[in-house]
Protein backbone atom coordinates (compact mmCIF):
# COMPACT_ATOMS: atom_id res chain seq x y z
CA UNK A 1 0.00 0.00 0.00
CA UNK A 2 1.26 3.66 -0.81
CA UNK A 3 0.78 6.35 1.71
CA UNK A 4 1.48 9.66 1.27
CA UNK A 5 2.30 11.54 4.57
CA UNK A 6 1.65 15.68 4.51
CA UNK A 7 2.92 17.02 7.38
CA UNK A 8 4.98 20.16 8.39
CA UNK A 9 6.53 18.79 11.46
CA UNK A 10 9.58 17.48 10.88
CA UNK A 11 9.61 15.20 13.71
CA UNK A 12 6.22 13.65 13.38
CA UNK A 13 6.66 13.56 9.45
CA UNK A 14 10.00 11.24 10.34
CA UNK A 15 8.04 9.36 12.38
CA UNK A 16 5.22 8.14 10.55
CA UNK A 17 7.56 7.46 7.72
CA UNK A 18 9.51 5.31 9.54
CA UNK A 19 6.98 3.33 11.48
CA UNK A 20 5.02 2.60 8.31
CA UNK A 21 7.92 1.64 6.33
CA UNK A 22 8.36 -0.64 9.42
CA UNK A 23 4.58 -2.02 8.67
CA UNK A 24 6.18 -2.55 5.34
CA UNK A 25 4.34 0.59 2.93
CA UNK A 26 5.69 2.40 0.38
CA UNK A 27 5.70 6.16 2.29
CA UNK A 28 5.74 9.09 0.41
CA UNK A 29 6.33 12.49 2.27
CA UNK A 30 5.68 16.00 1.88
CA UNK A 31 6.11 18.65 3.86
CA UNK A 32 3.93 21.37 3.25
CA UNK A 33 0.46 20.85 0.91
CA UNK A 34 2.06 22.40 -2.57
CA UNK A 35 4.75 19.36 -2.25
CA UNK A 36 1.81 16.81 -1.24
CA UNK A 37 0.13 17.62 -3.97
CA UNK A 38 2.54 17.82 -6.55
CA UNK A 39 3.80 14.12 -4.88
CA UNK A 40 -0.17 12.91 -5.80
CA UNK A 41 0.34 13.66 -9.21
CA UNK A 42 3.27 11.98 -9.58
CA UNK A 43 2.26 8.76 -7.76
CA UNK A 44 -1.59 8.54 -6.61
CA UNK A 45 -1.13 7.20 -3.15
CA UNK A 46 -3.71 4.78 -1.78
CA UNK A 47 -3.90 6.37 1.17
CA UNK A 48 -3.17 10.09 2.67
CA UNK A 49 -2.40 10.93 5.61
CA UNK A 50 -2.47 15.20 6.24
CA UNK A 51 -1.98 17.45 8.97
CA UNK A 52 -4.74 20.47 8.62
CA UNK A 53 -2.33 23.43 8.68
CA UNK A 54 0.89 23.40 6.68
CA UNK A 55 2.43 25.98 4.58
CA UNK A 56 1.16 26.70 0.56
CA UNK A 57 -2.00 24.75 0.81
CA UNK A 58 -3.41 23.19 3.80
CA UNK A 59 -5.07 20.05 4.45
CA UNK A 60 -8.14 21.38 3.74
CA UNK A 61 -7.25 22.43 0.05
CA UNK A 62 -5.49 18.94 -0.23
CA UNK A 63 -8.50 17.34 0.46
CA UNK A 64 -10.81 19.38 -1.45
CA UNK A 65 -8.81 18.71 -4.61
CA UNK A 66 -8.80 14.97 -4.25
CA UNK A 67 -11.91 14.13 -3.11
CA UNK A 68 -13.38 16.40 -6.62
CA UNK A 69 -11.40 14.90 -8.92
CA UNK A 70 -10.53 11.94 -10.27
CA UNK A 71 -9.12 10.63 -7.56
CA UNK A 72 -11.70 11.01 -4.86
CA UNK A 73 -11.47 7.02 -3.85
CA UNK A 74 -8.35 7.60 -1.87
CA UNK A 75 -8.54 7.18 1.71
CA UNK A 76 -7.34 10.87 3.35
CA UNK A 77 -7.36 10.98 7.52
CA UNK A 78 -6.91 14.13 8.93
CA UNK A 79 -4.29 15.34 11.72
CA UNK A 80 -5.44 18.00 13.49
CA UNK A 81 -4.46 19.26 17.06
CA UNK A 82 -6.88 19.97 20.06
CA UNK A 83 -8.93 23.43 19.43
CA UNK A 84 -9.65 22.33 15.50
CA UNK A 85 -12.88 21.23 15.54
CA UNK A 86 -14.55 23.68 12.83
CA UNK A 87 -11.24 22.30 10.64
CA UNK A 88 -12.30 18.45 11.76
CA UNK A 89 -15.81 19.43 10.51
CA UNK A 90 -14.60 20.91 7.30
CA UNK A 91 -12.86 18.42 6.80
CA UNK A 92 -15.09 15.79 7.10
CA UNK A 93 -17.66 17.88 4.94
CA UNK A 94 -14.84 17.87 2.22
CA UNK A 95 -15.40 14.17 2.34
CA UNK A 96 -11.83 13.11 4.55
CA UNK A 97 -12.86 10.28 5.66
CA UNK A 98 -11.28 9.95 9.36
CA UNK A 99 -9.56 12.16 11.96
CA UNK A 100 -6.64 11.62 14.73
CA UNK A 101 -5.90 14.49 17.19
CA UNK A 102 -2.48 15.53 17.66
CA UNK A 103 -0.96 13.64 20.29
CA UNK A 104 -1.64 10.47 18.39
CA UNK A 105 -0.74 6.56 19.03
CA UNK A 106 0.69 5.55 16.12
CA UNK A 107 -0.92 1.76 16.78
CA UNK A 108 -4.26 3.46 16.47
CA UNK A 109 -3.27 5.12 13.26
CA UNK A 110 -2.24 2.18 11.57
CA UNK A 111 -5.42 0.19 12.91
CA UNK A 112 -7.50 3.19 11.77
CA UNK A 113 -5.83 2.96 7.99
CA UNK A 114 -6.71 -0.39 8.03
CA UNK A 115 -9.95 -0.68 8.39
CA UNK A 116 -10.63 2.50 6.06
CA UNK A 117 -8.94 0.49 3.42
CA UNK A 118 -11.14 -2.84 4.64
CA UNK A 119 -13.84 -0.70 3.75
CA UNK A 120 -13.08 0.67 0.63
CA UNK A 121 -12.15 -2.57 -0.73
CA UNK A 122 -15.46 -4.61 0.81
CA UNK A 123 -17.39 -2.02 -1.15
CA UNK A 124 -16.06 -2.46 -4.36
CA UNK A 125 -12.33 -2.68 -5.26
CA UNK A 126 -11.21 1.08 -6.84
CA UNK A 127 -8.85 0.84 -10.05
CA UNK A 128 -6.17 2.22 -7.74
CA UNK A 129 -6.23 -0.16 -4.82
CA UNK A 130 -6.12 -3.62 -7.07
CA UNK A 131 -3.09 -4.59 -5.23
CA UNK A 132 -3.65 -3.58 -1.74
CA UNK A 133 -4.05 -6.90 -0.19
CA UNK A 134 -7.91 -7.77 1.73
CA UNK A 135 -6.19 -9.13 5.03
CA UNK A 136 -4.51 -6.42 6.72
Amino acid sequence: MVILVAEDDPLILMTLETYFIKEGHEVITANNGREALMQIEEKVPDVIITDVMMPFYSGLEIIARIKNGVNKKIVVIVLSALGQERAVKEAFDLGADDYVTKPFSLVELSMRVKRLVKIKVRNGVPEFMENVQTTL
